[in-house]
This record gives C-alpha cells, sequence and structure tokens, in this order.
C-alpha cells in the first residue's frame, strides 16, 4: 500500500494551490475519524481522503479518469482506485459506492467544503464551535457555498441510511477533531 508521505507528496505534485491541498487533509481527517468509529484501517481510509482529489487541480475535466492513470503509475491498488473514484459518482465518474468507506467518502467530501466555507464566516475561523443548527442555516441557503452540491450531501446520508443531520454532526466532529493538526501541517504548505 502506498505510505501516507507518498500519498501527500503525490497530492503536492499535482495540486499547487494550498486550497485543494487543505481540501485533501480534511478529508483524510474525516476518513480517519470515521475508520476509527467503525474499527477499520485508519490509515488505508484516511489515504484514499487524502488521494481523492489528486488528479482535480491540473485535470478539473478529466477529474476521476486522469486519476487512474496517475495511481496506477504510482503503485496504487486497484481496489483504493475503484474507492477513490467513488466519491464523485454520477458526477464525473460512474463508479458506484459500495462500502461503508465509498459511501461515507462520497458523502463527506462536498460536506466538509460546506463546513470548511461556514467557519470561514465565524469568528473563530473553526469547527470547534460550530454547532449542526448553524451549519443547517447555511445549508439551506442554496446562494452560500454554492458548489458544494447539498444533493450530493443529501444523497450521501441516504446511501448510508443516516439522517442529514447525524451525517452534518458526525462530519463536524471528525473535523474537530483532526483541525490543529491540519493546521499545523498547512503552515509548512503556504
Amino acid at each position: 500500500m502506498i505510505k501516507r508521505e507518498e500519498a501527500l507528496e503525490l497530492l503536492k505534485k499535482y495540486n499547487k494551490e494550498p486550497f485543494h491541498i487543505l481540501h485533501g487533509l480534511t478529508v483524510e481527517g474525516v476518513m480517519r475519524y470515521y475508520a476509527k468509529e467503525n474499527g477499520e484501517d485508519e490509515e488505508y481510509w484516511g489515504i484514499v481522503g487524502l488521494l481523492h482529489d489528486v488528479d482535480y487541480e491540473m485535470y478539473p475535466e478529466e477529474h476521476c479518469k486522469k486519476c487512474v492513470e496517475i495511481l496506477k503509475e504510482n503503485n496504487v491498488s486497484d481496489d483504493m482506485i475503484h474507492a477513490i473514484c467513488s466519491h464523485a459518482y454520477g458526477l464525473s465518474s460512474d463508479v458506484k459506492p459500495e462500502r461503508q468507506m465509498e459511501k461515507i467518502l462520497f458523502a463527506t467530501d462536498e460536506l466538509t467544503g460546506l463546513i470548511g466555507a461556514a467557519i470561514k464566516m465565524r469568528p473563530s475561523k473553526s469547527t470547534k464551535d460550530l454547532e449542526v443548527s448553524s451549519l443547517k442555516k447555511k445549508f439551506k441557503d442554496k446562494k452560500f457555498a454554492a458548489g458544494c452540491s447539498r444533493d450530493v450531501i443529501k444523497q450521501g446520508a441516504e446511501m448510508l441510511g443516516w439522517e442529514l443531520d447525524t451525517l452534518l454532526e458526525k462530519t463536524i466532529l471528525a473535523m474537530r477533531e483532526c483541525e490543529d493538526r491540519i493546521n499545523k501541517e498547512m503552515e509548512t504548505v503556504a
């Protein structure tokens, strides 16, 4: 399996914008949180989260197509490639999320973007004081973070068999848990 350091270098090779690196690190942290909650391999789930948008910055029109080539060149397993491609099901990929990990990745990718936009508006700039009720207001405002698909987030919650509030709450908690580590790591990126 590709090591975390190798995965991070690969992400940085194809993504120069700090925003895209931050997003990869955030989804990695969220996936590690959910892996721990589900008694699964945190390293594996984390690397899937870290690499899920590896091709997005350089090849947005070929997202989830170019990554297959990039990941195969770097000896990433077919199983991991399948999981990574499943996050954009119905958008730029026809790979359907089947396993719990894939469904969580699908559900949380857009949601981490929405939460990230919401915390930028807060005085604290942090998830640590973000409440579900506040996030729900932002979720309902279609103009706020318009690029974050509410339909995909809802579809992800349905795939998981969760209420939307459960997905929102768990993902806020996941982002809280990794926020300090990510902020520290981002200091070396900028």
